[in-house]
């Protein structure tokens, strides 16, 4: 299997993982899931250093620097965790499912989505908290920031809006395929994984030299020219390898696509499980990719999840990349 798996023996994770990310400046792991757990992990040191138990299912986590975080769960609310204090509180909540939360290091701003039809704004830095609240047409999957850029998944459209004037979106393209996840193309553009296996990479401004984008099927190598529709949850682009980006489906295949080329750079071997979510670090040597049954499919291997952590250094990235083309 690829990588090396975190030891989580003494307080394993118990149910479906939701969401993973490293931290902005450390190798620091947030971990959601559906145990109603959020965990630190030092992945540095092979430990994990924080949890904290609740009464739901978590959904989506976020850091806020590196000392704090926040969770978005099926009870509706919305928590902050001090990380260093080892202490939660409530924040906010929806009237639905919260499926969504991100932090913005510009604005200080928590923006977060649910099934109840609404994107909220909330200000870290004041105590009237609640700033902003925007309806759209179905419920909310997914939402990245990318500057002062808020992209929220909204069937088959992105609607945009600036965090600094939140009350209207400021352009809504359409993607024309069922969005399950929607990441940032650093300040270029965007990238949403969808329902039935395909990608659509779209760009803010669009040149001469780049048309507004592209969609392509995310198909393993093994399935090529067969029907494949497995669901892409989760797609992260590298820091360090400029137009690489990473997919996982809900097949457990894990594949760096280059965003210039257009073609596969590399496919890593199957998992055991659907790929619930993947991160980077912040220096994009680390990979961590989240093995773990979904509750999107009635075939799912209920096996105990896992996560992967990948060391991508030159050499191994220069294998990708000589090694295996398309």
């Amino acid at each position: 299997m690829n990588g090396s798996c975190l030891q989580l023996e003494e307080n394993p994770i118990e149910d479906a993982i939701s969401r993973i990310r490293f931290a902005p400046a450390s190798n620091n792991l947030l971990i959601s899931s559906w145990d109603t757990n959020l965990r630190l992990y030092d992945v540095d040191r092979s430990r994990l250093i924080f949890e904290a138990s609740g009464e739901a299912a978590l959904l989506d986590c976020c850091f806020q620097g590196e000392s704090a975080a926040f969770s978005a769960a099926s009870d509706c609310s919305i928590t902050r965790y001090d990380l260093h204090l080892g202490t939660k509180d409530f924040f906010g909540n929806h009237d639905d499912l919260a499926t969504c939360v991100e932090y913005s290091d510009e604005t200080g701003q928590i923006v977060s989505g649910g099934w109840d039809k609404k994107i909220k704004c909330w200000d870290s830095r004041s105590t009237k908290g609640l700033t902003c609240v925007n309806s759209v047409s179905v419920g909310v999957k997914s939402i990245s920031l990318s500057g002062f850029t808020a992209m929220v998944a909204v069937g088959v459209s992105v609607k945009m809006y600036d965090l600094r004037k939140f009350n209207k979106s400021v352009d809504s393209k359409c993607v024309e395929i069922q969005i399950e996840c929607i990441r940032p193309y650093l300040n270029q553009g965007f990238a949403a994984g969808s329902t039935d296996g395909r990608v659509a990479l779209k760009y803010f401004n669009p040149s001469s030299q780049n048309t507004n984008g592209y969609a392509f099927r995310c198909q393993p190598k093994s399935k090529e020219k067969r029907d494949y529709f497995a669901a892409v949850n989760d797609i992260v682009f590298s820091p360090s390898n400029f137009g690489d980006f990473v997919t996982g489906d809900n097949k457990g295949f894990v594949t760096i696509w280059n965003a210039q080329s257009k073609r596969r750079v590399y496919e890593m071997p199957k998992f055991e499980n659907s790929i619930a979510s993947l991160s980077y670090n912040h220096g994009g040597e680390f990979l961590a990719v989240a093995s773990s049954y979904t509750y999107r499919e009635e075939n799912e291997l209920e096996i105990p999840p896992r996560i992967y952590i990948q060391e991508m250094d030159d050499k191994y990235i220069g294998s990708f990349s000589t090694g295996s083309s398309k």
